[in-house]
């Protein structure tokens, strides 16, 4: 976990953007992204040019000879911020934007439009210097370090994307347990906090993968898929996976939804939140896709597409809003049949409201199925989340209440589930009953209430006390009264 120590320099660097007029979060963690990229560059190339010197091999780096002021270790101890801001902003901004014709990884794609925001030499030194003081040689407080940049993107997006809180990202991964053969997608990424939880998860569960190399090869190289509409997330996402060691992810600006996107049958497992107040023109939106069910909700439309994008036997997780489980339209109920008979689906896991406050309110569910082409749908089962570890309010403060543990070791073992009623947290619903219900997958159609009887004395009793009452109301303002007169 990220110490109280490193938090209070990340906040002293925030500050140093905020007092200097950059207040926008997403523009304040682009230009800190920038400057991370800056230096992870050249620690990266110090640690080659240390393995090439031991083996005595020649070493030809990122950095010609010509351009080694250009290094972080470098221009931080020019003379003065002047010259610093010189060469940062003239020579080493161009020449990242640049490196994208030798480097084909993520990294250097997107940035070649970012952009120099940081206005005065000044607050360039300090930022410079605070960012020096990270110890970002450890990779586990690197991604740590970055996830706390990122929690303080407290808008929401303009297509209704944002940030899926991390511990739901977690328990997602955790329910899904990523292999090291597995092909990895995220179709609308945002900063990529799924796929930095899947390789962690790996990193953790797997980490013996590490000494196979085909399999190290995978996990740099073709293990991670993200695409999204927006370069700063891009940017953004692709620092992430880098900070959380993924040397080379496949990182795209792509709309998942359009013709552009040609994928099929490519990916083993699914993760994802995509956005879910969108609304488009069928123009723009994939055939295929209008195939399965002919809507503009962005919704239902990620949801052909993962059907799509999967190999048969390939998983999904992902996160709808309410309306998809019971929506009443030709579009909804086309997709959920089509999950349900022609698939496999496992799950659903109903989330309180309050899990993406402060950014929205709405109802959201897990929904967990796998890809078969031949329907396979049984017994699905169902879990009502009440509480996630946090206050339910714009807040967000932690609490003792929290179903995720509970929820994992549920699924791990649904062989137990079996003989739970419908008044418990979790059941079973046997897929003929789904279909006697049009599809509908809200928990609240199939969980069972249980009232508690309540006993009342019967009504002749019931007015003899009213009566004895109303003659001791009246007795005692008789007194008064005569109290009064006397």
């Amino acid at each position: 976990m990220i110490t109280g120590e490193i938090k209070n320099k990340v906040d002293k660097i925030w500050e140093t953007f905020w007092t200097g007029g950059i207040t926008n979060p997403l523009t304040v963690i682009e230009q800190f992204t920038y400057l991370l990229f800056i230096k992870s560059l050249d620690e990266a190339e110090t640690i080659k040019e240390k393995e090439a010197e031991i083996l005595g091999i020649p070493f030809e780096g990122i950095f010609p000879e010509d351009k080694q002021h250009l290094r972080w270790h470098r221009f931080k101890q020019l003379g003065s911020p002047e010259e610093m801001y010189r060469v940062v902003s003239d020579e080493v901004f161009p020449f990242i934007k640049n490196l994208h014709g030798k480097d084909n990884s993520a990294y250097s794609k997107y940035m070649g439009d970012a952009m120099f925001l940081i206005p005065t030499a000044n607050m360039l030194a300090k930022i410079v210097e605070g960012i020096d003081n990270l110890p970002l040689d450890d990779r586990d407080v690197q991604g740590d370090l970055y996830e706390y940049l990122l929690s303080k993107l407290s808008t929401s997006g303009t297509n209704g994307q944002f940030r899926t809180p991390r511990h739901i990202i977690q328990m997602m991964v955790e329910l899904m347990k990523p292999t090291p053969e597995d092909i990895i997608i995220d179709p609308a990424m945002g900063t990529a906090g799924f796929l930095v939880a899947a390789s962690e998860y790996l990193r953790k569960h797997h980490n013996d993968m590490f000494l196979v190399q085909g399999l190290k090869e995978h996990y740099h190289n073709t293990m991670f898929y993200g695409n999204d509409m927006d370069r700063t997330m891009l940017r953004i996402g692709a620092m992430n996976m880098m900070l959380h060691g993924v040397d080379n992810p496949n990182i795209d600006y792509r709309d998942s939804l359009s013709e552009i996107n040609k994928d099929k049958e490519k990916y083993t497992l699914v993760l994802a939140n995509p956005p879910f107040k969108g609304s488009l023109d069928y123009e723009a939106v994939s055939n295929d896709l209008l195939k399965i069910a002919k809507t503009k909700k962005t919704e239902l439309l990620f949801l052909s597409l993962f059907i799509r994008i999967l190999k048969p036997g390939g998983r999904a997780a992902v996160i709808v809003p309410d309306g998809v489980l019971f929506g009443s339209s030709k579009a909804h109920k086309t997709i959920r049949k089509e999950i349900i008979d022609n698939h496999k689906l496992e799950a659903i896991i109903s989330m309180p409201s309050g899990v993406f406050k402060p950014y929205a309110g709405v109802s959201t569910a897990i929904m967990i199925f796998t890809k078969t082409g031949a329907g396979g749908t049984d017994n699905v089962w169902f879990y009502d989340m009440k509480a996630d570890g946090f206050s339910l309010d714009d807040k967000r403060n932690p609490v003792e209440e929290n179903d995720i543990p509970d929820i994992i070791k549920r699924f791990n073992n649904l062989e137990a589930e079996k003989e739970r009623k419908r008044t418990e947290q979790s059941f079973f619903v046997p897929v003929e009953e789904l279909r006697e219900n049009d599809y509908d997958l809200s928990i609240n159609k199939y969980k069972e209430i249980e009232y508690e009887e309540v006993e009342y004395e019967a009504p002749e009793k019931i007015l003899g006390k009213i009566e004895s009452i109303e003659a001791e109301i009246i007795s005692g303002i008789k007194e008064i009264k005569n109290m009064i007169k006397g």
